[in-house]
């Protein structure tokens, strides 16, 4: 179950980090919840966010349910390792991926701000 929060000001100028494995340019700030990949237990709710320009080079894969919500900016999906070709998606765009799912690599040409959940069901 997730902490009680009620509406509050979400500072974006501060609290953001880029998470392990991901290049410069793609920064995360943790919006509420807390995940466990190896317990393969509990949610977490982000904003993930990619500087102009950034791009990664692999497929991501992981154990956990995925909901994304492109809020703002481009998001490319499907480029190669160079940062070219893929497919280009505009806001207000959603996916959502069970575990298992290969997806990405992932570009922005202009940067860009999802909104993540990620969980485990029981």
């Amino acid at each position: 179950m997730s902490e009680h929060k009620e509406f509050h000001p979400v500072d974006l100028s501060a609290g953001w980090a880029t998470p392990p494995g991901y290049p410069a340019g793609i920064t995360q700030k943790i919006l509420a919840g807390s995940l466990d990949e190896r317990a393969r237990i509990g949610h977490r709710t982000r904003l993930l966010r990619f500087a102009p320009g950034t791009h990664t080079t692999q497929p991501f894969v992981h154990g956990y349910y995925e909901e994304v919500y492109l809020l703002s900016g481009d998001l490319i999906v499907g480029n190669d390792a160079d940062g070219q070709g893929g497919t280009p998606f505009a806001p207000h765009t959603y996916a959502c991926r069970p575990p298992g799912v290969h997806h990405g690599p992932f570009k922005s040409e202009q940067g860009c701000l999802l909104l993540e959940i990620h969980y485990f069901l029981r």
